[in-house]
């Protein structure tokens, strides 16, 4: 079996995330379970929270890891596939379900809320359903030995499918949904990364630059941008920093002979 194989039963862990969801949705426990998070997660500050939806954000993740196109080519281009699908997935999936948000629903005033207040298109969340594929992209496009480590990325995604509640946009059936088709989307982005040929990674090559264009626009979309909130600000500064200076490496590879981890 392949050392980035995906084994048989990880296509059903998704299951669980979206049969909680379906108990709490049809189990009349969302406005509950929401009220509940949304009260508890007060107690820690604005900002903690609208980073972490920063990390759900496509454009602001593609930031932050866009260090890996020189670092670990590979693993950037699952999830980018990834995200692309769950991008995709998103939109779909929300325009089918078309369901009501927290704000649609409850009173102005019975929760914490930071930023506008969303009305439509709830289920899944976006932000969550990002997250999950990026952490589930990147996990099984690494070799089986190196994939602990990043289960600490699913913990950080579980934070950000948080984040959508504490900040007040999402129901928590939102955010298990979301995790549950992100994990899908992720799989995907990795099995079809892991089929890229090995040729076509370096930084000399076609697709290398097509990355790298996209960092650019990555670059235009965080300073003409608020990316979610406004308290995001300082990390979009912060990313278009880490992609000038991976554009500057990538640069000087051009140069150079190297050959992709």
């Amino acid at each position: 079996m392949s050392k980035k194989a995906i084994p048989g039963f990880a296509w059903f862990i998704p299951l669980a995330p979206l049969a909680l969801a379906f108990i709490l949705y049809f189990g009349n426990l969302q406005s509950s379970s929401f009220l509940f998070i949304n009260q508890f997660t007060q107690q820690l500050p604005d900002t903690l929270w609208t980073w972490l939806t920063f990390l759900g954000n496509g454009w602001g993740v593609f930031a932050i890891a866009f260090p890996l196109l020189l670092l670990a080519p590979r693993i950037l281009t699952a999830g980018i596939f990834a995200g692309t699908i769950a991008a995709l997935s998103s939109a779909a999936l929300k325009g089918l379900f078309n369901l009501p948000r927290p704000a649609s629903i409850l009173n102005e005033g019975s929760f914490y809320r930071i930023g506008e207040a969303l009305l439509h298109r709830a289920f899944p969340s976006g932000h969550t359903l990002t997250a999950f594929a990026i952490a589930s992209a990147f996990y099984f496009s690494a070799s089986k030995e190196k994939r602990a480590p990043l289960l600490l990325l699913f913990a950080l995604a579980a934070l950000v499918g948080l984040s959508r509640n504490a900040v007040g946009a999402h129901w928590l059936t939102d955010v298990l949904g979301g995790a549950g088709f992100g994990i899908w989307c992720g799989m995907i982005g990795a099995l079809l990364a892991n089929q890229f040929p090995e040729s076509q990674l370096g930084p000399k090559k076609i697709w290398a630059h097509l990355i790298a264009l996209g960092g650019v626009i990555a670059i235009y979309s965080h300073l003409t941008q608020i990316m979610d909130h406004e308290l995001n600000q300082p990390l979009q500064y912060a990313s278009v920093a880490i992609i000038v200076s991976t554009l500057v490496m990538y640069g000087k590879a051009q140069f150079t002979q190297g050959r992709p981890l």
